[in-house]
């Protein structure tokens, strides 16, 4: 088997690496930063060296990287930037570490691994639980459970 690694992309999303039965998750290392505009504001950017650290562990694998790919809405211009500075960063990491990877939208795996007909304030519940039912003694947070399930979907679907 190959590892497969699935990441959630965002600063609020998170990273899982199945690799030969064993399992690693954590939400996406991010650190707070000053913004970059003239006024005060924080916010958070991808901890590139925490992330490159977590993917170049074991890295002698052959690995597939599924990415989901990011929201981009021009009504939603705040959420927009930070999904795609967040996605830029993360593609640097994978290709400084030459980990092929691809996107996924969001559709295609929860199509397969969540239940039919639910609507979007369910959608992060129901993957929490299905999440639960796979990995039943990995703890994990509500946030992160969509990467576990992405990882899941590729190496049953694109391995």
């Amino acid at each position: 088997m190959r590892r497969i690694i699935g990441i959630d992309n965002g600063v609020s999303g998170a990273i899982t690496i199945l690799d030969s039965g064993r399992t690693t998750h954590c939400l996406m290392p991010v650190k707070k930063c000053l913004d970059y505009t003239k006024k005060k504001n924080w916010l958070n950017r991808v901890d590139v060296h925490a992330v490159k650290k977590l993917l170049s562990k074991d890295s002698n694998e052959a690995s597939l990287a599924v990415i989901e790919r990011p929201m981009v809405n021009p009504a939603r211009w705040k959420a927009t930037m930070s999904a795609i500075r967040c996605l830029e960063a993360t593609l640097i990491i994978l290709e400084d570490l030459q980990i092929p990877y691809r996107f996924i939208d969001s559709k295609e795996w929860q199509k397969v691994m969540l239940p039919s007909g639910l609507h979007k304030e369910e959608l992060k519940e129901a993957s929490c639980q299905v999440a639960k039912r796979i990995f039943p003694t990995l703890e994990f947070k509500k946030e992160g459970a969509d990467s576990l399930l992405i990882a899941e979907y590729a190496k049953k679907n694109l391995s």
